[in-house]
C-alpha cells in the first residue's frame, strides 16, 4: 500500500481561546478506511476542519503531512489541489450556479487543465445514476432546495467526481434514511480504492456495516484514546464512550 500517506503528529488545535485537539496522532495509509467515532464535542469535526484548513482552526503544536509534505499553512484551495476533499456536515445552498457548472468548474480548478464538457456529461451521468439521482438535478442550483438525503447524494457525487486522493466524510450518514444511506454506501465503495484514503466521521454505524472499515479509532476530549477493528462498535454499544474515558 505505500508508505505514510497522511500522518498527524501531535496535533494541538485551538479555537479562539478553546484547545480543542490535545495532541492527536493519527497515521494513514493509501487504499486504508479509517473511522473516527467520539462523543459530541470530543473534535471530530475540529479534526476534519482541520485538515481541509479552515482558517478559524489554529495549529498550536505539532504537524500535518500529507504525502511527504507539510501541510500546517497550506490554504484550502491548495490542499484541494494536492487532493483533499471534505463533505460537510451540513452542505451550503449555492443559487445561481447548477450542480453541473460547479463540478466541472472544480475539476478543472483542482487538476488545471481544461475539461471536454461532453465527456464530462457523460460522466457526470453514470455517477448520478449509481446514486440514483435524475438526470435533471444536474440543472439545478447547487443544494438550491435538496432534501437532507439530496444533498448528501450531492456530496457524494462531487466525490466522484473530483476523485480526491483523501476524503474525509463528517457526518455523511446522519439524519439520512436506510435507502439514503445505502446509496451513499454504493457511491464510497465506488470511489475506494487502493490509489486513495477515507476518513468517516460518525456517530452511527449504519454506513460501517456497508463499507467494513479497515480502522476504528475513539476520539475523546481531543486525542484518539483506543483504535481496533470494527470489532470496537460492538463495545461502544454496550458500554457508550464511558468505558474508555480516564
Amino acid at each position: 500500500m505505500g508508505g505514510k500517506f497522511l500522518s498527524i503528529k501531535n496535533l494541538h488545535v485551538k479555537v479562539g481561546d478553546n484547545e480543542i485537539l490535545k495532541g492527536l496522532s493519527l497515521d494513514i495509509n493509501k487504499g486504508e478506511v479509517h473511522v473516527i467515532m467520539g462523543p459530541n464535542g470530543a473534535g471530530k469535526s475540529t479534526l476534519a476542519n482541520v485538515l481541509m484548513g479552515n482558517p478559524k482552526y489554529e495549529i498550536t503544536e505539532g504537524e500535518i503531512e500529507f504525502e511527504g509534505q507539510i501541510i500546517n499553512d497550506a490554504k484550502v484551495d491548495e490542499r484541494a489541489k494536492l487532493g483533499i476533499f471534505m463533505s460537510f456536515q451540513y452542505p451550503e445552498e449555492i443559487p445561481g450556479i447548477t450542480v453541473e457548472n460547479f463540478l466541472r468548474s472544480a475539476k478543472m480548478a483542482i487538476e488545471d487543465k481544461p475539461i471536454k464538457v461532453m465527456e464530462f456529461k457523460k460522466t457526470l451521468k453514470e455517477k448520478m445514476k449509481l446514486l440514483d439521482m435524475k438526470e435533471e438535478y444536474a440543472q439545478r442550483y447547487l443544494n438550491e432546495g435538496f432534501s437532507g438525503g439530496e444533498k448528501k447524494k450531492s456530496e457524494i457525487l462531487q466525490l466522484l467526481i473530483l476523485e480526491p486522493k483523501l476524503a474525509i466524510l463528517d457526518e455523511t450518514d446522519s439524519g439520512l434514511d436506510v435507502d439514503a444511506v445505502r446509496v451513499v454506501a454504493t457511491g464510497v465503495k465506488e470511489y475506494r480504492s487502493d490509489e486513495n484514503s477515507i476518513i468517516i466521521i460518525t456517530h452511527h454505524n449504519n454506513l460501517l456495516e456497508y463499507l467494513n472499515p479497515d480502522y476504528v479509532h475513539f476520539l475523546i476530549d481531543g486525542k484518539i484514546v483506543k483504535s481496533g477493528d470494527m470489532s470496537l462498535i460492538d463495545i461502544i454499544e454496550k458500554e457508550g464512550f464511558e468505558a474508555f474515558k480516564n
